[in-house]
């Protein structure tokens, strides 16, 4: 009976030290998971908040100097670094690959502009690398390289780094392997840091799309969808769009720089065709407008607004980007986007009249919020 009794008393005591064990095991997991959890959430926040961000400004007149409130904006914002667009490329049978849309700057800076970086841009076309063959592509090469160092020394003062080119072409899998061998052979000729615009499809889709042999590429998170073909969405900047495209399961091979849209437009609609874009106020464009539905308005009055005759009765698309609207591309961005430390925020583009529609506050939060 007492053998017995000590025997029960066995079984139960290993069988409660078991459960502890169990029990022990259990809360051991569990609270190893919450740490894992919690370390992992902490780094993703880290990984997403830019330690350093360098602000910038696109620039893309085709004539015009900074204008003297522009060059305000640059000090008052503390933006060092302009993308400024030199030229364009275009091709046709006739003269093959032609440079076009040249800028015009004639040594009108000074030791006091604010600015003291700038990344000369290329706008290619797409139809360049449809009808180029690798020899054309290794004089393209050759002659953008020869005409950005000629500008570089006509039109700029002493004292403005320039040590990286941006390309800037829409490639499709059709022109992709033509455009990514030009963008070796410009690195090879250069012996400069390139760069290029990256649209967000590619940024989704790298296994498809390719990856582009450059030190580092700039996301353009704008002109999401195509403005004629979308009658009730901003084409400029719509977030659903955007968050469709930033949901990737991993961080892009390359070095991602940002570009935001702090720009509006007019789509002007005469007899019910397309006829042209209009930049211009707002306000100023509002007092002749009746909003028929949300983006759509019709012109109340005969006028002449930068050069463009509006007829009364003509329709108008106004795609208009506001603060709300950016912060939203913002929080989306840091929440999606695994960031490097050091990140510029470039804002498209540098015009007074667009700007005038933000307050300085507005615009220095633009690239702020991407370090909070």
């Amino acid at each position: 009976m007492h053998q017995q009794t000590n025997e029960n008393r066995m079984t139960t005591g290993q069988t409660k030290g078991k459960n502890q064990k169990r029990h022990f095991c259990r809360n051991y997991i569990f609270l190893l998971m919450l740490t894992i959890g919690v370390t992992a959430q902490l780094a993703s926040c880290t990984h997403h908040k830019i330690e350093n961000v360098e602000r910038a400004f696109y620039f893309w007149k085709n004539n015009s100097d900074l204008s003297d409130k522009e060059k305000e904006m640059c000090d008052t914002l503390g933006v060092k670094k302009l993308y400024i667009k030199f030229f364009e490329v275009n091709f046709n049978t006739e003269r093959g690959n032609f440079p076009e849309s040249k800028t015009d700057w004639w040594g009108r800076y000074s030791e006091t502009d604010s600015y003291n970086e700038v990344v000369p841009t290329v706008y290619l076309r797409n139809v360049v690398f449809l009808k180029s063959s690798k020899e054309d592509l290794d004089m393209l090469a050759d002659n953008v390289n020869f005409l950005i160092n000629k500008y570089q020394n006509e039109k700029f003062r002493e004292g403005v780094v320039m040590n990286e080119f941006q390309m800037d072409c829409d490639w499709t899998l059709k022109t992709k392997d033509n455009y990514f061998y030009f963008l070796k052979k410009l690195k090879a000729v250069s012996g400069k840091q390139i760069s290029c615009t990256l649209r967000l499809y590619p940024y989704k889709y790298p296994d498809k799309m390719g990856v582009p042999p450059v030190d580092k590429a700039t996301l353009m998170c704008y002109n999401l969808l195509n403005p004629l073909e979308i009658p009730n969405k901003n084409s400029i900047l719509d977030l659903s769009e955007l968050k469709s495209y930033l949901n990737v399961s991993q961080k892009y091979p390359k070095h991602l720089d940002i570009a935001l849209p702090v720009y509006s437009w007019a789509q002007v609609y005469h007899n019910e065709r397309f006829s042209e874009l209009l930049y211009t106020n707002i306000k100023l464009l509002k007092n002749i407008l009746k909003q028929e539905k949300p983006l759509w308005y019709n012109v109340t009055q005969d006028t002449v607004i930068n050069n463009t005759y509006l007829r009364d009765g003509d329709k108008i698309k106004y795609e208009e980007i506001d603060a709300k609207k950016i912060r939203g591309a913002i929080a989306l961005l840091k929440k999606n986007i695994d960031f490097d430390k050091n990140t510029t925020i470039t804002l498209f583009h540098l015009d007074e009249e667009q700007l005038n529609n933000f307050t300085n506050e507005e615009l220095s939060s633009f690239y702020s919020d991407f370090g909070k």
